[in-house]
């Protein structure tokens, strides 16, 4: 199993004493370079840059004769402050998770107040595959978020906001892969994987 690590870069230096490059520093979310190039196993990663933003990775596994697994999350935030940044950027570059393979799971956010959930629940029941409604299986992954940041924007239009994934980054990548990326105010996404699958004969 890997554990993936992701990096922080920015075009701004330490010793960089404007304030609104700094600004852009604490409203950036960059992932470059070689970061998980070749992986193999269960990743995930979780950046955030803003205020108030709330992120999970969660899975479920089970095996047994009668083998069930869920996810059930839930986050609240109430009475925060914050302003709404008018730049807001998530960018996956370089050649991350170039020729991996495996089970990723990333929540990438720039901004104030956005929710991000990846969720993966999966059993191994030896009683095989039993016809399942789609109402049991949003059941099995189920997700919540209550967000009153009292957060602060400017004019609809002001500034600029965006999310992007580089040409080179992810080829040749084999697996499940899920990823939110979220630039911007009080946004709420989430990638939802349930699956149940029988024993294999002997």
């Amino acid at each position: 199993m890997l554990a993936g690590l992701a990096m922080l870069s920015t075009g701004v230096s330490a010793g960089d004493d404007d304030y609104a490059a700094m600004l852009g520093y604490l409203t950036s979310s960059h992932l470059d370079g070689h970061v998980l190039q070749g992986a193999d196993g269960s990743i995930v990663v979780n950046m955030a840059a803003g205020d108030l933003n709330s992120q999970a990775n969660l899975r479920a596994f089970a095996s047994g004769p009668e083998a069930q697994a869920s996810i059930d999350a839930r986050q609240r935030q109430l009475g925060n402050q914050a302003n709404a940044p008018l730049v807001a950027q998530a960018s996956i570059g370089g050649q991350v998770l170039a020729g991996a393979h495996g089970l990723v799971s990333i929540n990438q956010a720039s901004g104030t107040a956005n929710t991000q959930l990846n969720a993966v629940a999966a059993a191994l029941a030896s009683q095989g595959i039993r016809e399942t409604t789609d109402g049991s299986l949003s059941a099995a992954v189920s997700a919540s978020a209550e967000v009153q940041p009292g957060a602060e924007s400017g004019a609809p239009g002001e500034g600029t906001r965006s999310v992007s994934v580089a040409a080179g980054a992810m080829q040749g990548f084999s697996g499940v892969l899920q990823l939110n990326q979220t630039a911007g105010s009080s946004n709420a996404t989430g990638n939802v994987l349930s699956l149940s699958v029988s024993e294999l004969p002997r």
